[in-house]
């Protein structure tokens, strides 16, 4: 890897950490991304006592001269989350310490990347997931290098390998039809990039990060 993009990717990944630090641009940043069915049917957006804990993890690493982000396209199963685009993770488990081991334990699980070799240097704000009763915590970590991924393939269908200057583009903010099981269909807002639909939760949590990232530090 060449050392200038190493020494950018550094800076990079400093300057979101003291942005990370600092108040976050919260729910109204995310709901920018939400579907008008969620606003209608949530819109109080009140967590219920017995929401289950979880944690995803949002992981940044250099590539070919960019800096990426890593989702994973889910496998099709008759459920809530059938084939969405996702970040790696899951339900907290009762050995994790916290939610950042528990993001680090799920993306090592689903993904195959070395929970030791990532990073975490903050977190977004948590996101109560409705059709799953999941209240989520993305944690932000990052790698030095592209890891070798291997895929659990009962839980991913594939992995989706995103550059940052893409997501920030405001082309790929579009309006699209998705399909949910079985077969509803409507239209929500989302990150349209290469065919893939990012939309829901995802959306709504990587809206904030791109929003957190464009903020003068």
């Amino acid at each position: 890897m060449a050392q200038s993009h190493m020494a950018g990717f550094t800076e990079f990944i400093e300057d979101l950490a003291r942005k990370l630090d600092k108040p976050l641009p919260g729910l109204a940043s995310q709901l920018k991304m939400a579907s008008i069915r969620r606003i209608i049917k949530d819109g109080n957006m009140l967590v219920p006592d017995n929401a289950r804990k979880g944690g995803v993890l949002v992981l940044f690493y250099p590539s070919n001269g960019s800096n990426f982000i890593v989702f994973i396209k889910r496998t099709e199963y008759p459920g809530v989350h059938s084939g969405q685009i996702s970040f790696p993770g899951g339900g907290w488990e009762p050995g994790d310490n916290d939610l950042d081991e528990t993001a680090l334990r799920e993306a090592e699980e689903e993904i195959g990347v070395n929970r030791k070799a990532v990073t975490p240097v903050g977190k977004l704000t948590d996101l109560f997931i409705p059709p799953s009763n999941f209240l989520v915590t993305p944690v932000v970590g990052y790698m030095n290098e592209r890891p070798e991924f291997r895929p659990d393939p009962d839980e991913v269908d594939r992995i989706i390998e995103i550059p940052l200057d893409q997501l920030i583009r405001k082309e790929t903010r579009q309006i699209r039809e998705i399909t949910v099981f079985p077969d509803h269909k409507f239209e929500v807002p989302c990150f349209y990039i290469d065919g893939h639909v990012i939309w829901g939760a995802t959306a709504m949590m990587l809206n904030e990060l791109i929003d957190l990232i464009s903020q003068e530090s």
